[in-house]
């Protein structure tokens, strides 16, 4: 596989996109894009649209109206150039749970056609801790093993666009904090751009560059974590977040 533009300064370009059902808009529109090596939070209350923006970046939910680019390829005709190059990780999808967390590498190792995949498994495994458990079936493993698990398929492909839906709710202290080493370790590694949908505020301070903040479907506010607390006037990201969804506006907050 190709790049389609060599060395694209953007892993995802989103552009007028929405999404709407019966009339009722969802999403949208949307215009923002993530430089490739970077790391973006999508923050947003229960309801915000964040998943829907997500299954349509991902070619799972057709998009209303709107373009949605990755890396050079247009999702709208040209989504499995697009697929190649990106992964998804959310710990609300289970991987089949009768089947091992080997086997379940090798089934989606073989779908993205990755080279040497034995060795990769391997790798994946040393890398993130699952000899352990490796030829246990999924269905028995804990909630951080079956976190680590997934993440392994999500880097499978080695993406250079990385969707990554909460991956570490309901994981203790200390396994969310290896969690997100992990992450910053393959972005530094491969120059990966991550889109990060977390209600973890500390979390999205600690790895983001940059936050993306939706209320009811829109983009509400856009900058690095550092100017947004700043110019909200607070102490930390959860209280400029509280803010904008309890709908005080920045005139108010200050």
């Amino acid at each position: 596989m190709s790049i389609a533009s060599t060395a694209p300064q953007y892993a995802l370009s989103v552009a007028n996109l929405s999404k709407s059902y019966q009339a009722r808009a969802i999403v949208g529109p949307l215009n923002f894009s993530l430089k490739t090596g970077s790391i973006t939070g999508l923050l947003g209350g229960n309801g915000a649209g964040k998943t829907t923006t997500i299954g349509m970046i991902m070619g799972l939910i057709e998009p209303t109206e709107g373009s949605i680019h990755v890396l050079g390829y247009d999702m709208a005709q040209e989504r499995h150039q697009a697929l190649g190059y990106m992964n998804f990780e959310s710990p609300y999808v289970d991987l089949p749970y009768r089947l091992t967390v080997r086997q379940n590498l090798r089934i989606f190792g073989r779908l993205y056609n990755v080279q040497d995949l034995e060795e990769k498994i391997n790798s994946l495994a040393q890398e993130l801790a699952l000899h352990a458990f490796l030829d246990r079936p999924t269905g028995k493993l804990s909630a951080g093993q079956k976190t680590r698990a997934s993440i392994a398929k999500s880097l499978l492909n080695d993406p250079k666009l990385l969707l990554l839906d909460e991956p570490t709710a309901s994981l203790d202290p200390d396994t969310a904090d290896w969690v997100r080493t992990r992450l910053e370790e393959h972005r530094r590694k491969h120059n990966c751009a991550i889109l990060l949908a977390s209600h973890n505020m500390r979390e999205v301070e600690r790895l983001c560059d940059r936050v993306l903040i939706l209320k009811s479907g829109q983009l509400v506010d856009d900058d690095s974590p550092t100017k947004l607390v700043a110019r909200y006037g607070r102490a930390n990201l959860e209280e400029v977040f509280l803010d904008i969804v309890r709908g005080r506006s920045l005139a108010e907050a200050l």
